[in-house]
């Protein structure tokens, strides 16, 4: 399968909410109960583009939108603007075809380069194959919460991971630059 990365537009924000719609409605990924709709989900990519984070999507030969993913901001008091969450969402015809990896490989990249030192992943629903890519890519399981979102008749786990980006701890960030910049007024 031929794969292109690249940043998302807002001409994606209807595929993007398919996308989501599905994982809301089917998965565990999100705990969101009812799906947003496209003036939320761009509301959302806005959101995520304004602070600088990276948003990207893949897309096979023919264009079709395969999955997007976006690092974002873990919390947001000061302190945190070092570290990153990612969010991974895929079409259901692309899992398990590598895509997920693709993006996650590519955020990290893009998430380093701007200089962010640390990436998390929440994991709802404790997802073996999320677990799995974030592994792969060299994330450590940090730790599980028990029964924090109740979805599909079902108590779900959440698991974090997390891993180094760039010099990681090593060193210190410059608070000049970005990221430091971007809880300044």
């Amino acid at each position: 399968m031929s794969l292109r990365l690249r940043d998302v537009t807002l001409s994606d924000i209807s595929a993007i909410t398919s996308i989501y719609r599905d994982s809301v409605l089917h998965g565990t990924a999100s705990y969101e109960l009812v799906a947003p709709d496209e003036a939320e989900m761009r509301a959302r990519f806005e959101t995520v583009t304004e602070k600088g984070y990276p948003y990207i999507a893949a897309e096979d030969e023919a264009g079709r939108l395969l999955g997007y993913a976006y690092a974002s901001a873990f919390r947001t008091r000061p302190a945190y603007r070092w570290l990153v969450e990612d969010s991974i969402y895929l079409a259901p015809e692309a899992r398990g075809r590598g895509v997920g990896k693709a993006l996650l490989a590519e955020l990290i990249t893009r998430s380093t380069a701007l200089g962010f030192r640390q990436m998390a992943a929440v994991i709802g629903g404790a997802s073996p194959a999320s677990v799995a890519l974030h592994t792969a890519l060299g994330f450590a399981m940090v730790g599980t919460m028990k029964g924090t979102g109740y979805k599909h008749g079902a108590w779900l786990d959440t698991i974090f991971m997390q891993r180094d980006l760039g010099e990681g701890t090593t060193s210190d960030p410059d608070a000049e630059t970005y990221p430091g910049t971007l809880f300044k007024g």
